[in-house]
Parts: structure tokens; C-alpha cells; sequence
């Protein structure tokens, strides 16, 4: 059995595809819940679908814009219809913006507040509504940053929407609360994913660095001194959506190796 046993439990995850939000999927699914794996594209979740299939799960594929709040409410409609139920929701899906405050100009921001503040937004509300309307509590998790608790150069916007999450996360806690409803979030380090290959690419172009060398760099100065992996941020996801984390509302956890201390 599972460390986690969310047997019989119902999970969508946004963002699923693959990196972090395919990672969780997989081991929400391991932990034994049945999974909707949703992303920008439907198509692109078959991977994820496929790899649940595999442990014994069953899980379907949601095509879903995860800005559009009547796209949200859908998917988290489907996930009920064709699952059997809704306990948990992950609100993973994420853009990332690298580009110095002077560089911002209007426009910019929209797509990255739409996504990763919206779309947080827009999940909470989707999965709080339907968890009263089946009349139980549930599990809301959300996905901020090492970035929500520290302000990064060169990552200006994308720090304020992960402190926009950390402040999302800690009102839904208190307004659901009564609901039975915990909503916690979970804050990654440097995690070597396709992100992060864009963000050492984007600083290479600016600061002139060797491409590979921000992304080295960063992770000497990890306490435990290698890249977090997909799995590692799964594990807390993990725990937060189990039984043991019954007790944990309005938290952002950090799980980054050892960089940012609270």
C-alpha cells in the first residue's frame, strides 16, 4: 500500500502533460486515485493517460484553457461525471516570464496573469463548487514558488503571481474552511523540467552567461546540492493531498533543497 492512500478518490491535474504536473498525476494515481489529466491541449495528455492506465488507474484526458473560467468549471464537470466523483484539485498549470521590470511592456503581462493568477483563481472556485455540491470536504493544492516567497531579478512578474497564489491560498483556506475544504500550495526550487531550460536560456540572452551556466549556478547554491526533480515536488503533493495533511490549511510548503528558508 501506498505511504498515501487516497484509494477511491477522485484528482484533476492541470498542467499534466508532463514536467511537475505530469509527475503528480502519476502519483496521485500510485497512491490510488482515479485521474483527470488535463492540459492546453487534449491530445498532449495521452502520455500521462497512457502511464496511469498502465499502474491499474483509471484516468481521462481534458482539453482545457485553464484562463477561461467556463473552460475550468467544464473540465472539473467532466472529471465528475466520468470519474465518479471530486476530492482533489491541483492547480499546477503555470507560465513562466523572464524579463528585466524595464523590459515589461503593456501586453506582456497578460497571458502570465490570465494563467498562473486566473487560472488558480478560476480552479479554487470550480473545485470548491462542486465539492459542496456533492456535499464533502476536499483537497484544493496549488502551485506557487520559491519565487512566492522571495522576489528574483529578471523574474519580476513571474514572482508576483506566485505571491498572488500564496495570498489566494491562504484566503480560499479560511473562506472553505467550513466547507471541510483545506487549500494548501506547494512552492518549488529549481526543478529540471523544459521550464527551466527556457529560463537559463532567456538569462544567457540577457546577462550574456554560457548557456547551462545559470542553471549550474543555481543549484551550487542548493543546500542539498543537486536539481530538484519532478518527483520531488510530487512527494509533497503527495502528502498534502492524503489523509495525514487533514490538519494543513493555508500553508505554501517549500520543497527546494535548501534556498529559501522560512
Amino acid at each position: 500500500m501506498p505511504s498515501q492512500d487516497i484509494s477511491g478518490k477522485v484528482a484533476l491535474v492541470t498542467g499534466a502533460a508532463r514536467g511537475i504536473g505530469q509527475a503528480i498525476a502519476l502519483r496521485l494515481a500510485e497512491d490510488g486515485a482515479s485521474v483527470a489529466v488535463v492540459d492546453l491541449k487534449k491530445e498532449s495528455c495521452a502520455e500521462t493517460v497512457s502511464q496511469i492506465e498502465k499502474l491499474g488507474k483509471k484516468a481521462i484526458a481534458i482539453g482545457a484553457d485553464v484562463s477561461k473560467r467556463s473552460e475550468v468549471y467544464a473540465a472539473v464537470e467532466e472529471a465528475t461525471k466520468e470519474l465518479g466523483g471530486f476530492d482533489i484539485m491541483i492547480n499546477n498549470a503555470g507560465l513562466a516570464q523572464i524579463k528585466p521590470l524595464l523590459d515589461v511592456e503593456e501586453g506582456d503581462t497578460d497571458a502570465i496573469l490570465n494563467v498562473n493568477i486566473n487560472g488558480v483563481l478560476w480552479g479554487m472556485q470550480a473545485a470548491a463548487a462542486k465539492m459542496k455540491e456533492l456535499g464533502h470536504g476536499g483537497k484544493i493544492i496549488n502551485a506557487s514558488s520559491i519565487a512566492g516567497h522571495d522576489g528574483f531579478p529578471i523574474l519580476g512578474v513571474y514572482s508576483a503571481t506566485k505571491f498572488a497564489v500564496r495570498s489566494l491560498t491562504q484566503t480560499a483556506a479560511q473562506e472553505f474552511a467550513a466547507d471541510g475544504i483545506t487549500v494548501n500550495a506547494y512552492c518549488p526550487g529549481i526543478v529540471g523540467t523544459d521550464m527551466w531550460v527556457e529560463i537559463d536560456k532567456r538569462f544567457s540572452e540577457i546577462t550574456g552567461a554560457a548557456i547551462g551556466e545559470t542553471f549550474e549556478k543555481t543549484v551550487q547554491g542548493i543546500a542539498l546540492k543537486r536539481a530538484q526533480t519532478p518527483e520531488d515536488v510530487a512527494n509533497l503533493v503527495s502528502f498534502l493531498a492524503s489523509p495525514d495533511a487533514d490538519y494543513i490549511t493555508g500553508q505554501s510548503i517549500l520543497t527546494d533543497g535548501g534556498m529559501i528558508y522560512r
